[in-house]
């Protein structure tokens, strides 16, 4: 291996120590190993900025506002409403009701706020009618996942490797971007198989757990001016790693905490001080109006849930119809745009293509110019730190190729299989993104195994293109830790799960999309 490889490896090696320790954030870490590799002459200065103007990556942002139209607009809110149904049911029924709207629905829209606005709608609609919510958060945060496997926008990571996948192309004819709805073709087959294992196995894999919640007059808001709200500690919550009592919650935030729940572990008010914040907690607090009107959209806080309404400058009928029609106007052209036909006329008369990112532009000014989402604060609907571990991806993957570090572990990997069996090192491939995204962010993961699978497919003399669609599944595959996706996190503080809950029921689904998708992916994209 040349002094360069050698020199990258370790740089890499490093970054994934500081990612599973999550000493920083993602972005963070992955822009501090881009500027090693730039200090090195790895990577030159056009390289290390590549991701910012990468089309998967601006179009990752606009589906932040778009998402937020989405939100705004209540419609979603309406629509599960309606799902849930009114008497007592089973747990099976209301999956079988639920789960597949839901991954429809996440197949075009942001997983992290269908899960905000359904955990809590699904936690008091299972308490009310006394059923655990534990029957059903995981199983809602694994149906976004699944969903998200079956479109281009369905998660981020789709839109990371697309972008790779077209920069690759300028050198490598082999290798193409995906379309709108290419992975539908084995997507919706692993989506349905996912459903139905979560359907039946979700009564005995997944505990019976009741949290005790405080019931207090206080505490359920019968006063009229301060009423409980629960919150997810995310990542950002300047708190993290603080003890409690060195942390005055009431100051900064003008909400007290009553209640801390962990692992299904509720801590008190006696013995709250004691406890560590972590991300992932959900606290009860005791709050006002104002908490909610300058709290409400935080980003130190993964959900917000209000037991009083709030009037969130609700749309009127006539813009929440217009976001809907916006939102099929986007998916319905860019899906129009991508048939070769339509792509070779728009080419030759506008000298462009109606491809997602052109439809997404459209219907996020409209959205704007309309006030669907707040156009004077569109900048905190970003999840800045997604964007930034995106755009830095691109040059660590850049850095993986120019130093040669990916060839020699594909040749390294080519070599140890006996056969050198195509399917196998699928397989391979499969798994390190699959442990990679349980063990940091799936867009690091997936931007650490694409040079790697590009090299792999060039030794085997094979198509790349399996090894990109397979990378596209498997870093959503996080079912197995809490940590690994967002919703996971949500879920895991929503309803007091351990971190074995999620390895009992998300390894044999795991497992599951490994042997589904190297049978299927090699049908539709030949070696």
């Amino acid at each position: 291996m040349p002094a360069p490889a050698i020199f990258t490896t370790l740089v890499v090696i490093v970054l994934l120590i500081a990612l599973m320790k999550e000493k920083m954030r993602p972005g963070l870490i992955l822009f501090s190993g881009a500027v090693v590799f730039l200090c090195a002459g790895i990577i030159n200065p056009k390289e290390f900025l590549e991701g910012l103007s990468n089309k998967g990556m601006v179009t990752v942002a606009l589906l932040f506002l778009v998402s937020e139209g989405v939100r705004r607009s209540g419609l979603l809110e309406q629509l599960f409403s309606r799902l849930l149904p009114e008497g007592d049911s089973t747990i099976e029924r209301v999956q079988i009701r639920l789960l597949p709207i839901i991954a429809a629905l996440s197949a075009f829209l942001n997983n992290t706020p269908m899960v905000v606005i359904f955990g809590p709608m699904i936690k008091r609609w299972a308490e009310r009618h006394n059923l655990s919510p534990t029957k059903f958060l995981i199983p809602l945060s694994f149906a976004t996942i699944l969903g998200g496997m079956c479109t281009l926008i369905g998660t981020s990571t789709n839109l990371v490797v697309h972008g790779m996948a077209i920069e690759e192309s300028a050198v490598n004819p082999a290798v193409r971007g995906l379309s709108m709805f290419e992975l539908g073709k084995v997507g919706i087959f692993i989506a349905v198989v996912g459903l139905l294992y979560i359907i039946i196995t979700t009564r005995w894999l997944l505990p019976e757990r009741r949290i005790s919640e405080n019931t207090s007059p206080t505490l359920s808001g019968e006063d009229g001016r301060f009423y409980r709200v629960d919150v997810v500690l995310g990542p950002r919550f300047p708190a993290i790693g603080k003890k409690i009592r060195d942390y005055n919650f009431q100051q900064k935030y003008g909400a007290s905490v009553f209640e801390l729940h962990r692992g299904g572990v509720c801590y008190v008010i006696h013995d709250l001080r004691k406890e560590i914040y972590q991300e992932g907690d959900r606290l009860v607090l005791l709050a006002d109006d104002n908490f909610m009107a300058n709290w409400g959209d935080s980003s130190f806080f993964l959900m917000v849930d209000a037991s009083k309404p709030q009037k969130d400058n609700a749309l009127s009928p006539t813009k929440r119809w217009f976001t809907v029609i916006l939102l099929f106007i986007m998916i319905f052209g860019a899906a129009i745009g991508e048939l070769p036909a339509m792509r070779v006329w728009a080419e030759n008369r506008f000298g462009m293509k109606f491809d997602m990112f052109f439809w997404v532009c459209i219907v996020t000014v409209i959205m704007a110019l309309l006030n669907i989402f707040n156009a004077r604060k569109y900048t905190k609907y970003f999840s800045w730190d997604v964007l930034i571990t995106i755009a830095m991806a691109f040059a660590i993957s850049k850095a993986m190729q120019n130093s040669g570090m990916a060839d020699a572990i594909a040749a390294w990997a080519v070599g140890m299989s006996h056969n050198s069996s195509p399917y196998l090192l699928l397989a391979l491939v499969f798994i390190l993104c699959s442990i990679f995204t349980e063990l940091m962010t799936n867009n690091a993961a997936a931007a650490l195994i694409f040079p790697i699978s590009i090299s792999v497919a060039n030794h085997l003399g094979v198509s790349p293109m399996p090894f990109i669609v397979v990378i596209c599944i498997a870093a959503s595959c996080s079912f197995c830790t809490p940590i690994g996706y967002q919703t996971n996190l949500i879920v895991q503080g929503l309803g007091g799960y351990r971190f074995g809950d999620f390895i009992k029921i998300g390894l044999p689904l795991n497992i599951l999309c490994l042997l589904l998708s190297v049978w299927l992916v090699p049908l539709f994209w030949p070696f």
